[in-house]
């Protein structure tokens, strides 16, 4: 017997006890470098003061957005750029580790991770830069949701998106490459 069930965001074909998954794109491998091209000039404009600027990639997604933005974000300004990892467990944010240590007194940091849930990560990862003296801390994400349960605003988004607390979001990648982001 076959049955379906259809949602908004996924279609779910069960046959046999297997499941096929039909993913909904909204972000393709062209438009998400279309928006780091973008973030990237805009973290240039908004920085211009900038002596050195800091791209710290929440691990694993966030961190291939930093190296796709790298090359980027070098060419759109003349201060030396660096990218970092930054490593937390995303459902219990306690230590974090960064790779490679880094001192970031007076640098511009530049938080970086794929989706914007509920800002429970990026507020986490926060504590890696209070004990020292970043000129400015700002975030940026390939995707921002609507449903916050920390006050964190994304100051870089690629695609704001509202969505039911059942959807979620997930960015691809193939080793460092960003193939692009569905819902499901």
């Amino acid at each position: 017997m076959q049955s379906h069930l259809l949602s908004n965001s996924a279609l779910f074909y069960l046959a046999n006890h297997k499941f096929l998954l039909v993913k909904k794109y909204i972000l393709d491998q062209a438009l998400v470098t279309r928006k780091l091209q973008r973030m990237a000039l805009e973290i240039a404009e908004r920085n211009t003061d900038a002596d050195h600027i800091i791209l710290a990639g929440i691990k694993d997604n966030g961190s291939v957005i930093a190296a796709k933005l790298l090359p980027l974000l070098q060419q759109e300004c003349s201060c030396p750029v660096d990218v970092i990892a930054l490593s937390l467990d995303k459902k219990h944010p306690g230590d974090i580790t960064i790779e490679p240590a880094t001192n970031f007194d007076n640098k511009v940091v530049v938080m970086i991770d794929d989706v914007a849930n509920s800002g429970k990560a990026m507020t986490y990862a926060l504590k890696a830069f209070l004990s020292s003296y970043p000129k400015k801390i700002q975030t940026l994400v390939l995707v921002e949701r609507t449903h916050k349960a920390f006050p964190v605003q994304a100051d870089y988004v690629g695609l704001s998106i509202a969505t039911t607390l059942q959807e979620h979001i997930f960015v691809e990648t193939a080793g460092e490459e960003i193939t692009g982001a569905y819902l499901l």
